[in-house]
């Protein structure tokens, strides 16, 4: 009688659990449509921090062979590691540092690009007016 019991309640909660997954998983798939405006007032929210962030980022990136995470310092552990003979090593960072060169080109852009949003975003109500 008691296995019983227990297999109910097994059977039981599967079905519980298996009913609530179906119904997340149905949610979850169902599709949202075509956007309905530019998103204007979320660019406009977001405009700040990401100027801070990009700002931050071409700090380091142009530090000097101090600052962790910058261009010269990576540039100096590629000599490093020339110096040293470690071949595998060097190659590793020297494809570390063409990529990190590549960011500050990237980076320029998207900070020329954010200034105008800016400017908009403060002579429109934040993307609220119409």
């Amino acid at each position: 009688m008691r296995t019983t019991r227990t297999t109910r309640t097994a059977i039981a909660a599967c079905a519980a659990v298996a009913a609530l997954l179906g119904a997340a998983g149905s949610a979850a798939a169902t599709p949202s449509g075509p956007p309905t405006g530019d998103g204007a007032e979320a660019v406009c929210k977001r405009a700040p921090k990401a100027e801070a962030r990009i700002d931050k980022a071409l700090a380091r990136l142009n530090g000097n062979a101090s600052t962790k995470g910058s261009v010269a310092r990576l540039t100096q552990r590629v000599a490093n590691a020339k110096s040293a003979g470690h071949t595998e090593i060097e190659t590793y960072l020297n494809n570390r540092l063409t990529f990190r060169k590549s960011l500050v080109p990237t980076l320029q852009q998207r900070q020329k690009d954010l200034k105008p949003v800016l400017t908009w975003c403060q002579a429109n109500h934040n993307g609220t007016a119409k």
